[in-house]
């Protein structure tokens, strides 16, 4: 039986990490968090909620070990609870020195590891040896924004050993927060990068006003894309592209208003430059990395993704997305 019990570490300040101590809070005493910026824990500390993120939401802060020294965290924790963003996750860990090989480590990132093109959990299999039944997921579908509010919400915990996942989902849970369990640990990873990347689409038609119909189109597309992707780079028996890790994460991250990739492909469809859409975020867009990262896998997996490549070439190749989106709509159905 699997136990995933000791002191928990929070690793990031974003509005994920932020949401996600919340959760922890509810069901355990204390919990250690991990924030690069000092000024940001001591306005923390002072303001009793996070100065840059959800600050809607207070904390008893006397129950929360803050630090800026990942390893004092990672030495002090038995479960290391990855939210930051995939992009800075290598340039955050280089700075580890601390033994982290008997840790668990729960990856809530959204993201693919740049450069190396790995998911989170390959990518903390590969180069820190945490063996595959330490090692845990969490995705949606849910908004931060959502989940902070204590509106009713889902998120999918994936373990090697449903044991590990049950165990972890009771760590989080609470009277607004439902979990689903899942073996599926790659396909949600997989899944979590690719709905981000449609989400970009999604936002671009928003802002180019093109209507609803054809967003329609775009979406029950892209839930197929997903299925013919995932299956190829990570194959698995049983697996449901319906479920809510899948088809739930891609509705509500290419409809909602608190959906970032939304947003960020909206402004590129009213006219902003992929750099200046770039520059207005306020936080990470994961599906402007996710499209390259997807892209450069592919090369080798060659599944014919035609909008995510489509995506790929409007972010990073200068594509105008009126041009792209009418060669595109040839080949929907």
């Amino acid at each position: 039986m699997a136990s995933i019990s000791g002191k928990i570490a929070v690793m990031g300040g974003g509005s994920w990490a932020t949401a996600l101590a919340k959760l922890l809070l509810m069901n355990n005493d204390r919990i250690l968090w991990y924030m690069r910026r000092d000024d940001r824990i001591a306005d923390f500390k002072r303001l009793s909620h996070n100065p840059a993120y959800l600050s809607d939401v207070r904390f008893d802060t006397d129950r929360i070990d803050f630090s800026s020294d990942i390893n004092e965290v990672c030495r002090e924790a038995d479960v290391l609870l990855l939210a930051l963003p995939s992009p800075y996750i290598k340039s955050h860990l280089a700075k580890l020195t601390a033994d982290i090989r008997t840790k668990y480590v729960v990856s809530a990132v959204k993201g693919i590891v740049p450069d190396e093109n790995l998911t989170v959990t390959e990518y903390m299999s590969r180069f820190y040896h945490i063996p595959a039944d330490h090692l845990v997921v969490v995705s949606g579908p849910c908004h931060a924004e959502e989940v902070a509010l204590d509106r009713l919400s889902y998120l999918t915990v994936g373990a090697a050993e449903t044991s590990l996942s049950e165990a972890f989902a009771k760590r989080i849970a609470s009277r607004a927060l439902k979990t689903i369990i899942s073996q599926d640990i790659h396909g949600i990873e997989y899944g979590g990068v690719l709905k981000n990347v449609y989400a970009i689409m999604a936002g671009i038609l928003h802002g180019m006003k093109n209507g609803d119909n054809f967003l329609a189109v775009l979406v029950s597309s892209s839930i197929r894309e997903m299925e013919r992707w995932v299956d190829a780079v990570a194959p698995a028996e049983g697996r449901n592209i319906c479920n809510s890790a899948y088809l739930g994460d891609l509705l509500v991250t290419s409809y909602s208003r608190f959906s970032r990739n939304h947003n960020f492909g909206s402004m590129i469809g009213k006219g902003y430059s992929v750099k200046a859409a770039m520059m207005e975020m306020e936080m990470v867009t994961e599906g402007y990395y996710g499209a390259k990262c997807i892209h450069e896998i592919n090369r080798k997996a060659n599944v014919h993704i035609p909008i995510a490549d489509a995506v790929y070439s409007i972010l990073y190749e200068g594509a105008k997305p009126a041009q792209v989106i009418a060669s595109l709509a040839d080949e929907l159905s």
